[in-house]
């Protein structure tokens, strides 16, 4: 590492030399591969942060490309898996970088796992249900995360500080629509980079150790409007993850078999007893069509678009009820 590649950075006055330390001897995750996720790691990278662990469960496609600007045309038409192909970018970026990557779901078990001695958890994600995962883990083991949500020209962004601030249950009934996805109505780049912006600007004070006040940031880019708020008095004694006798439910939650992925028209179907080979033979044998690279093997099957990864979790495309999945899986697999 040259002694000036951060220099700028270190002359900027509120993070200066010592403030660079602490960003280079710090762990961050990202959780979510897509659209801010992408822009977050590189910006984190470049910044100089330590160690840096990744996770996605998704593939690239060409439609991701217009946004999720670490991507290229070979990755979609290789369709790598997302984390597979940020690696590469990233480290091309900077080779000292300590960068931790999984092709994985996230749930608690995953959390306990790789996410307990970090200084900050990044919400990259367009998925409610994570969110409200990510916001009970970080609260009972005491990790800052930042909240960042981008749907067609409007962002919105905070930061959740356990100890100091309300938690995102609490601020729920406050923020604009949540339950939109890019996959649902869109996205336009200069929207992703706003919601980045003010994430990593969190992001850098978090890990600079500097205080952030309970306030959320959103606006609209192509109408021009932009608003601040203050949330420290929505804080309830009774919330479940941040009130006085916290129970943090969604930590507490069955793991299902089958999951609606977000806006997407796709489940999720988890199965660690049907391995990539077993599945390889089983096409084989029924002379069904598929394709696959070192990571992936997608096929068609009753008109579904089919992507099987090789931990037994497959993508079901085209499809939004879980129990069709079902249906469908007991007739692949019988």
């Amino acid at each position: 590492m040259t002694k000036d590649r951060y220099s700028r950075q270190t002359l900027f006055k509120h993070i200066g030399p010592e403030g660079q330390d602490k960003i280079i001897n710090a762990h961050v995750v990202i959780i979510g591969m897509g659209a801010l996720g992408t822009h977050l790691a590189e910006s984190l990278v470049r910044a100089g942060v330590g160690a840096l662990t990744i996770v996605d469960r998704d593939y690239i496609e060409f439609s991701n490309l217009q946004r999720q600007t670490l991507y290229t045309e070979i990755d979609a038409h290789e369709a790598l898996p997302k984390v597979v192909a940020a690696e590469r970018h990233l480290k091309a970026i900077r080779q000292d970088l300590h960068l931790i990557c999984h092709i994985a779901h996230v749930n608690r078990q995953f959390l306990d796992e790789h996410c307990k001695n970090v200084q900050l958890i990044l919400d990259a994600t367009d998925n409610f249900e994570t969110r409200q995962l990510i916001n009970d883990f970080a609260f009972q083991q005491r990790i800052p995360w930042i909240y960042g949500g981008v749907v067609e020209s409007t962002y919105v962004e905070t930061a959740f500080i356990p100890g100091l601030t309300p938690c995102f249950n609490c601020l729920i009934p406050q923020l604009p629509v949540i339950n939109r996805t890019c996959d649902t109505v869109g996205v336009i780049q200069p929207a992703v980079g706003m919601t980045t912006s003010l994430q990593m600007r969190d992001a850098l004070k978090v890990l600079t150790k500097q205080g952030i006040g309970s306030k959320v940031t959103y606006g609209d880019l192509w109408e021009g409007t932009h608003f601040t708020f203050g949330y420290s008095k929505l804080q309830r004694a009774h919330c479940p993850t941040c009130g006085e006798s916290p129970t943090y439910p969604h930590l507490n939650k069955t793991k299902r078999q089958f999951v609606s992925l977000c806006g997407r028209d796709t489940v999720q179907y988890e199965n660690p007893n049907i391995s990539q080979e077993m599945l390889e033979a089983f096409l084989v044998e029924h002379q069904i069509a598929y394709k696959r690279n070192d990571y992936l093997l997608q096929f068609k099957y009753k008109g579904y678009r089919i992507v099987s990864f090789k931990n037994g979790r497959m993508l079901i495309h085209g499809m939004i009820k879980p129990d069709l999945a079902i249906k469908l899986m007991n007739q692949l697999f019988g």
